[in-house]
């Protein structure tokens, strides 16, 4: 059985600022908890004036904190801007104060551009295999520690802290099937290679100790009101967004305007149906059928909703509207 689940870019609205956004991504995980969403995510990225979720472990806190009972994590940690001990140290820390909650997933973008990517890493040497090995290290620190072991994570070591993997290309679908880890697509914005990853992806499976057969997550935008007319004007906020950050200037997130894509070029109009193209945007009595038709495109084993939506009650009522139609058991 399909589950469902969220992911949040505890998005800054225009007008608002981050200690707004982190109040409504708090708020926002307790009506998910409620109303039966199975986990809640946050991704890290950086020198975005609309997303708070940089530091995305604090973040992760925050929520769990908030919270009782759904799983929390990240969608995810860009592990190239991390040492793999420093995130073993801080998902370990997570895992202690939240037993049996805290998931942790890995992408290899940076989650920002290139100049920022140097502010956080100080260098951008490497290779190919950093990332793998990275993965590998990160595994090694939240397994038992071993006789000799001098170097460990505490907290961390014992603890397994569930690793997925994160991608929107073949990379990431290989390296999930090679280390027997679950993999999660991202189709909300990037879904050119989405059938052809989950394919390679449970064609090469390897079963590992934390999973036994393939697992697959794929990301969905949602934008579910009680008009269609209304639902689309919703999604307009994330589409001025998209075609800001594209023309360099990203910016926090802007109120929906009506009639928004009757002004743009057509370039501008294929371009974002292209990067939209895993979306569901209608009344109640479209939404089902909308994910519906998608989780039988994937056969996903799991689908991580994303609701960019400007007005926080909009945001609320589009994930309830959802979560009903799906007929989520609530907590």
């Amino acid at each position: 059985m399909t589950a469902f689940s969220i992911l949040d870019l505890s998005p800054i609205p225009e007008g608002g600022d981050a200690a707004v956004a982190l109040r409504n991504t708090a708020d926002l995980a307790r009506h998910a908890e409620q109303w039966g969403y199975r986990r809640f995510w946050l991704a890290e990225h950086h020198n975005m004036p609309g997303i708070a979720s940089a530091a995305t472990a604090v973040v992760i806190g925050h929520v769990a904190a908030a919270t009782s009972t759904i799983r929390v994590g990240a969608g995810g940690i860009m592990l190239p801007n991390h040492a793999p001990l420093v995130i073993a140290e801080q998902f370990g820390t997570l895992a202690s104060l939240f037993p049996g909650r805290i998931d942790l997933g890995l992408g290899r973008a940076p989650g920002t551009d290139q100049r920022t990517s140097q502010a956080l890493r100080r260098t951008l040497d490497g290779d190919v295999d950093s990332f793998p090995r990275d993965v590998v290290e990160l595994q090694h620190y939240f397994a038992d520690v071993e006789p000799g072991q001098r170097v460990r994570a505490v907290p961390g070591a014992g603890l397994e802290v569930p690793i997925w993997i994160l991608g929107s290309s073949l990379f990431g679908a290989q390296l999930a099937a090679a280390l027997g880890l679950p993999y999660a697509f991202a189709s909300h914005f990037a879904p050119a290679a989405l059938m052809p990853a989950i394919e390679i992806y449970r064609s090469q499976f390897r079963p590992s100790a934390q999973l036994s057969e393939p697992y697959v997550m794929v990301g969905l935008n949602v934008f579910a009101a009680e008009t269609a007319a209304e639902a689309r004007v919703l999604r307009t906020s994330v589409q001025q967004s998209i075609l800001q950050l594209r023309r360099g200037h990203p910016c926090p997130l802007p109120p929906p305007v009506a009639g928004f894509e009757e002004g743009l070029s057509l370039a501008e109009r294929d371009m974002l149906a292209q990067m939209q193209s895993c979306s569901v945007v209608g009344a109640p009595d479209t939404i089902r059928t909308g994910i519906d038709e998608f989780v039988k495109r994937t056969g996903a084993d799991e689908v991580m909703i994303t609701s960019h939506i400007f007005d926080h009650h909009a945001r609320l009522r589009s994930l309830q509207i959802t979560a009903e139609q799906l007929m989520l058991a609530p907590a």
